[in-house]
């Protein structure tokens, strides 16, 4: 379908948004975060019949899924983003020149943007929020597995921003169809910025089709540095943490590296990896050890392939450095600069680990899973940007505002 229509409609309803005070944005959060848990039983039904056409052995099939639980955080998630500042309208900066003119930088919204995501019905929540509150319409692109669930969301929203006399235009989602994708990478004076959402080969898609400016988020090859001087009580809780907690999720442990002068520790340091039946491929140091005393069923021999791979699931990879040089070095080369940690107690290691390593989020003696916009106090996340350019790690609030230059005279003229 031809979305030009679509377009100018969001286009226009973006600039209302300019007119509304932050009272009457907070009180629609709120009352969409109320909405959200009034029609649980709803939305939980949608879902299902989403996951139904799912294999539950597909790494997506956690990310679709919408429980209780789910739902009741997203809506204290959103009433977390009602509580916070505006992020519109901020003075950045402030001068008089020698002239007697008045020049500000302040803060404002981009006004329309797009949002490409796979199966993931928690965005549509998350996006709104932020959106709304930093003042920017938003064009959703949901996957086709994930229809049911998106479409049910949004329909809650718009019901609520009727309700409050605000353009439902605000919150658009287009049909899970490749031709309007293509018309969104290419919406040229309606979209302002592209956010992808989703598996590395949807962000080097958007990234090579889009002609409009993107923000790369998502993809996740994370990397915990074991020490010569970690803590191997610390380091077990660590690493079970950052793999188990949620594989499916873009901060999960794809690949622990150890310094080989703890070897002997390793069997120790994966142990309740084997309650959670994760696959360990394992390189050639690392392997011997754990044969006999990690499950033969879930240890393999690591391949190439083994690094620099993003699981998405309960697997991960081990590589056995020889010096803290070798463990910078195998992360320089993996990284997909989302989230990287060091397990040690030499306070130089962990200096030296912080300052080196090139990645949006980097952590020392604590777990990976806490790259997230809710557990960095920003709210929520439109998404983690491993990119630089604007916005590097979780974007929240003050990430989908730009800004522009305000300045008053009393007549000036330049000579």
């Amino acid at each position: 379908m031809d979305c030009t229509l679509i377009f100018e409609q969001v286009l226009k309803a973006s600039r209302t948004l300019n007119l509304l005070d932050v009272e009457s944005i907070n009180r629609v959060l709120n009352e969409v975060a109320d909405k959200a848990v009034s029609e649980m039983d709803f939305i939980l039904k949608e879902n299902k019949k989403d996951l139904s056409r799912m294999d539950k052995n597909d790494p997506k099939y956690d990310r679709l899924q919408l429980t209780s639980a789910r739902i009741e955080g997203i809506a204290a998630d959103m009433r977390s983003v009602a509580s916070l500042p505006s992020p519109v309208g901020k003075v950045l900066s402030e001068t008089t020149r020698p002239n007697g003119l008045k020049i500000s930088k302040v803060s404002v919204p981009f006004g329309v943007i797009g949002i490409i995501y796979e199966a993931r019905p928690n965005v549509t929540f998350d996006v709104f929020s932020l959106c709304l509150k930093s003042g920017n319409a938003c064009i959703l692109k949901g996957g086709s597995d994930a229809i049911d669930s998106n479409t049910a969301i949004v329909n809650i929203i718009r019901d609520v921003l009727r309700k409050n006399n605000i353009d439902e235009n605000v919150l658009t989602l287009l049909p899970a169809g490749r031709e309007e994708t293509a018309q969104l990478l290419n919406a040229h004076g309606y979209v302002d910025l592209i956010i992808p959402r989703g598996s590395q080969n949807l962000i080097n898609f958007v990234r090579e089709n889009a002609s409009i400016p993107v923000i790369e988020t998502g993809a996740g090859i994370c990397h915990t540095y074991f020490d010569e001087f970690g803590d191997k009580e610390k380091g077990r809780l660590i690493i079970n943490n950052a793999k188990i907690r949620r594989v499916s999720v873009c901060n999960a442990l794809d690949c622990l590296v150890i310094d080989e002068k703890r070897l002997a520790d390793l069997p120790y340091l994966v142990g309740l990896m084997a309650d959670s039946k994760v696959i360990l491929y394992a390189d050639e140091k690392s392997y011997p050890v754990l044969e006999g005393k990690y499950p033969s069923e879930l240890l393999e021999k690591a391949t190439e392939e083994s690094f620099g791979t993003e699981f998405l699931s309960y697997k991960a990879s081990i590589k056995t450095v020889a010096s803290f040089e070798e463990a910078i070095e195998h992360i320089t080369k993996y990284s997909s600069k989302h989230s990287e940690a060091i397990i040690s107690e030499n306070k130089e290691h962990v200096a030296l680990f912080l300052k080196m390593v090139d990645a949006a989020s980097v952590y020392s003696n604590t777990s990976t899973a806490y790259t997230d916009g809710a557990q960095f106090g920003l709210g929520a996340e439109i998404g983690i940007s491993t990119q630089k350019l604007h916005a590097r790690g979780p974007m929240a609030l003050e990430e989908l505002t730009s800004y522009k230059y305000i300045i008053e005279g009393e007549g000036q003229i330049r000579p």
